[in-house]
């Protein structure tokens, strides 16, 4: 069998898939341990070591050239600066809450996420729902409120997360710019504001870590952030669409279990009800998916002569 087959792209489309979906999900594991520094300063930290890691990936395969021709392209400057906003706001939230035990609450974001991603496609794309969808949108809706009324206040958290990666992901197809190319002039863009923030927020512990260890868990972000991405884009070219869909659940879940039986997080029945309602939504979602992908292409109607 070729190495090039459609078989052997399949194959490797799921284990890059695999890759980026299981890093995110494992991804407290690793901001658990420095979980004494600040969310503004690893921000700052996981935006400078990001730039230079995908800096030297373009250096490498000597793309500089793509990046100037996005710095001379308007909208799509103006867009990636939205996106740098956006993501930048979305990796500060998601570690505060890894960090200050609200990891569960930052799962149930990321389940909320792609049923975001159909509303935004309603409203802004004008994508007409399919009955399924609609009947997903509802149940996601339906335990979100019930969690409210449980917790006496909106789960602002893991709405804030739904939010700002949904609006992030748009502005991104909307503005389609190359990932590698994409990310490099997102965190060049916040490298500027990161540094001066490391070096000038006056934070009480070394900006390079107090220990030799610490200091490579902060180094490691940028390895650590940008890695997953690119296995996505590697995963997005070789599979469809609906298959990623159903995989990147494996995430949130594994944020989920991390969050129970890992850091003792309270799983209440209130909690139980609200993920059951998100996991027949996920349920309804990823089968519209699969029966989408499955329906026939319709033949193109024969031109007149």
């Amino acid at each position: 069998m070729s190495s090039n087959s459609p078989a052997a792209e399949r194959l490797s489309g799921f284990a890059y898939a695999f890759g980026a979906y299981v890093s995110w999900g494992c991804f407290p594991l690793y901001w658990k341990q420095l979980s004494h520094v600040p969310p503004v300063a690893l921000v700052a930290h996981r935006v400078v070591w990001s730039f230079l890691f995908v800096a030297g990936l373009l250096t490498l395969r000597r793309r500089w050239s793509e990046i100037l021709g996005v710095l001379r392209n308007g909208r799509a400057l103006a867009a990636l600066l939205l996106t740098t906003t956006l993501i930048s706001l979305n990796w500060g939230l998601y570690i505060w809450a890894v960090n200050s035990g609200r990891m569960m609450e930052a799962s149930l974001g990321y389940y909320i996420n792609p049923l975001v991603n159909i509303v935004l496609a309603r409203l802004i794309l004008g994508e007409r729902l399919r009955w399924l969808q609609v009947g997903a949108v509802a149940l996601a809706t339906l335990g979100v409120l019930n969690l409210a009324m449980g917790l006496g206040q909106v789960p602002w958290v893991a709405l804030g997360l739904a939010g700002s990666f949904s609006l992030y992901g748009l502005v991104r197809k909307l503005a389609p710019v190359e990932s590698l190319t994409g990310l490099a002039v997102e965190t060049g863009l916040a490298t500027p504001v990161g540094l001066g923030l490391l070096l000038l927020g006056g934070w009480e512990q070394p900006v390079l870590g107090s220990t030799p260890r610490e200091t490579l868990l902060l180094v490691g972000c940028g390895v650590a952030t940008a890695l997953p991405l690119l296995w996505f884009a590697l995963a997005a070219r070789r599979l469809r669409y609906s298959t990623l869909g159903i995989i990147q659940y494996l995430s949130p879940t594994l944020q989920l279990a991390l969050a129970v039986l890992v850091y003792g997080e309270t799983f209440t029945s209130r909690h139980a009800m609200t993920f059951a309602c998100l996991w027949t939504a996920v349920a309804l979602y990823a089968f519209d998916g699969i029966r989408g992908a499955r329906a026939p292409t319709p033949a193109p109607a024969r031109q007149g002569t």
